[in-house]
């Protein structure tokens, strides 16, 4: 069953939308930077898919520079050295505004295609990963991710699902089934954009349309799946083959990465070690200089909003602070004494995780 959407009012809403952005931005200005993306519009995902876009466009550039036969660009120092490099880049963006506004018509549009319909979307993100780097390529875009997150993020890091495109494309469209009544609605998605223009739904699934998406509202007579709270990691109970493989994936979501066995809320340095030492990520280890100039620019906003109630200064104190702990079990110490339970840490969340990974990176002995 399909639903059928006006494309060419989506265009021209994402067409007039970047031009009042930009007419606003620009008037007395004539670059715009990274951090200024970030916080260009109300729509926090209109913001990222700006920023995920500028991303791709370095790794085409990097690929380009890859294929160039005389150097080896598999060595360990070279693949060091361009990570370091791409830090820095991101830190220097600037970027004209006759290049910008595309960017912010595609972002438009790509924010109103993942709130009105996230399986269609996230199943198109599965579709662009490289053959057998799919894991990889949705743990680099996670960060990029707004809404409707749920829906793809228990695929990350799982065992059992291989790197076959058709498990993930199924397990997204099962799990949605699972905790759609527990997303955001569009309507309050597609709000955050009324501040430069209103975005008129009914329109855009109106009647003089131009193009279909399957409709993600599926009849299921049967119930697939217990109800379960928006903090509950989905487990499927319905027997046929593909769900059993959704089973399996969420109920190793369901165990903590690196709780601690002592005392619930604090980080345990001997597990996180351990846990760290095992994962085979490009780039785990090696990072050179201060933690600060390690930090990408979606890190150090994604760190200051999540883990330091919004502070940069207390970010770039605690930066400080873990640079000259000296090692990973006394950052670890550190980090238990003054935030985890002052900020209220979950620590077992993602972006947890993605600091303390950091933290081993540098003291990885």
């Amino acid at each position: 069953m399909t639903i059928q959407i006006n494309s060419n009012y989506l265009e021209n809403y994402s067409k007039e939308y970047a031009q009042i952005v930009c007419d606003r931005f620009f008037s007395d200005r004539k670059f715009i930077s990274g951090q200024e993306i970030i916080q260009l519009t109300n729509s926090v995902q209109v913001n990222f898919f700006i920023i995920k876009r500028l991303f791709e466009l370095w790794q085409e550039e990097l690929g380009k520079l890859k294929s160039n036969p005389f150097f080896d660009y598999r060595d360990i120092s070279v693949h060091e050295a361009l990570t370091q490099f791409m830090n820095v880049l991101s830190r220097r963006i600037k970027v004209e505004r006759t290049h910008f506004e595309p960017l912010v018509k595609d972002a438009v549009s790509q924010s109103i295609h993942l709130a009105c319909f996230p399986v269609d979307f996230y199943q198109t993100e599965i579709q662009k990963a490289p053959s057998g780097k799919i894991n990889e390529y949705l743990r680099e875009n996670r960060k990029y991710y707004k809404w409707h997150d749920l829906v793809i993020t228990f695929l990350i890091d799982k065992a059992g699902f291989g790197q076959d495109k058709d498990p993930y494309l199924k397990a997204i469209a099962a799990n949605y089934q699972v905790i759609r009544e527990n997303l955001e609605s569009e309507n309050l998605l597609l709000a955050t954009l009324g501040d430069v223009r209103p975005f008129d739904t009914d329109q855009y699934k109106g009647h003089d349309s131009t193009s279909s998406v399957e409709k993600e509202e599926q009849p299921n007579p049967e119930p697939m799946v217990r109800s379960i709270s928006p903090e509950q990691t989905p487990v499927t109970v319905k027997e046929e083959p593909i769900l059993e493989e959704v089973k399996v994936a969420v109920v190793e979501a369901a165990k903590p990465v690196y709780q601690s066995p002592a005392a619930k809320g604090t980080l345990d340095s001997v597990a996180l070690k351990s846990h760290f030492s095992a994962q085979s990520y490009k780039g785990m280890k090696g990072i050179l200089g201060e933690l600060s100039d390690s930090l990408a620019l979606n890190q150090r906003f994604m760190f200051t909003k999540e883990l330091f109630d919004g502070n940069a200064d207390l970010l770039k104190h605690a930066l400080k602070s873990i640079d000259q702990a000296g090692s990973f079990e006394s950052a670890i110490e550190l980090i238990n004494s003054r935030y985890v339970a002052e900020l209220d840490w979950e620590t077992d969340s993602e972006v947890v995780r993605e600091f303390l990974m950091l933290i081993y990176r540098k003291y990885p002995d």
